[in-house]
């Protein structure tokens, strides 16, 4: 036996083991592309680092540009991974990212936020919020990114994520709609999309019952990156338990919920857009359902016809024109 290996304290398998002196060996998910031009798309990437204390960074796209002085809309972007695996600089992430920013001709800042176990929640919501505020620091065009200042609308502004990063969304959404002078971002959020939402609750629903081994799994991934509150009811995980915010504070003018019918997350994600629809918020909220798919699964073949026609309407929800939300 080697002495010198760390003695292992929990593994989440496959995706990671937890070693008893605190380090974390992650078995899927850390692979890293480098950021440039993309052949297929001409999409431009480069790296930032938004706060070097903490590590906090972020990976730029910008499309293949035919007018130099054109201001394109702006995505701000936050990965999956259960807040716990997964960058910015995985090859699904930033190819799906290349393939959005090239189709819908926005400029993109995928967020690259701390995860847990390491850095619990809030720490993944606390980061996501600073980046936000580091992108609103360049409304004026005087911001420390060149991309930002010279491409960046302000006045269209879209946060989206797949699963844990569509979960951030949300509950960046109802920071923004507080709009409280100490954390006030300066920048009014035009819309968010939401792809395969990572809600959940403690009483089942709708098909959640069917499959009681993959139930079991989500269960266990709350109470795993929030030990503090591992209430499956957590507004931050369940927005429409008892006693959450009221939807009517979602602070955009356009929400789009994107589901997938073999997904267990499915049933969150309809009941989410329901209760945002009825909920007297003054937004447009539109739903958009993939047959015969899963989780996330355009992130693993976006050649798939499915896979372009959801990157298809993500491009045409962030290029929508609409009347001035008030």
């Amino acid at each position: 036996m080697d002495s010198a290996k760390p003695e292992l304290a929990r593994e989440v398998l496959p995706l990671l083991r937890i070693h008893k002196d605190g380090s974390v060996e992650r078995l899927r998910g850390t692979e890293v592309v480098p950021a440039g031009t993309d052949p297929q798309t001409g999409v431009s990437s480069k790296d930032v680092t938004i706060i070097p204390e903490i590590d906090l960074s972020a990976r730029l796209f910008l499309p293949k540009l035919t007018n130099p002085n054109q201001k394109l809309p702006l995505l701000v972007y936050f990965h999956g991974g259960g807040f716990y695996l997964s960058t910015p600089f995985a090859p699904n992430y930033h190819n799906y990212l290349n393939s959005l920013v090239s189709q819908a001709n926005v400029v993109a800042v995928s967020v690259n936020y701390r995860k847990a176990p390491e850095h619990p929640i809030p720490a993944a919501y606390e980061d996501s919020w600073a980046a936000l505020q580091w992108v609103a620091s360049h409304c004026n065009g005087n911001g420390p990114e060149a991309w930002l200042n010279e491409h960046a609308n302000f006045e269209r502004i879209f946060l989206s994520g797949e699963s844990a990063g569509a979960n951030i969304v949300h509950n960046l959404a109802m920071a923004a709609g507080r709009g409280d002078a100490e954390s006030g971002l300066g920048v009014r959020l035009l819309g968010v999309a939401l792809v395969h939402p990572f809600f959940w609750g403690s009483t089942p629903i709708g098909s959640e019952a069917v499959d009681p081994e993959r139930k079991a799994w989500v269960d266990s991934v709350w109470p795993f990156v929030c030990p503090s509150m591992p209430d499956s009811d957590d507004p931050r995980l369940n927005p429409v338990a008892e006693g959450a915010p009221s939807l009517v504070g979602l602070g955009c003018g356009r929400a789009l919920v994107c589901v997938a019918e073999k997904d267990v997350l499915r049933d969150r994600g309809l009941v989410y857009y329901s209760a945002l629809a009825g909920s007297g918020w003054m937004g447009v909220a539109e739903m958009f359902e993939t047959d015969g798919e899963d989780h996330a699964f355009h992130l693993h073949d976006l050649g798939c016809e499915k896979a372009r026609d959801l990157i298809q309407r993500l491009a045409a929800f962030l290029n929508r024109d609409m009347l001035p939300w008030i």
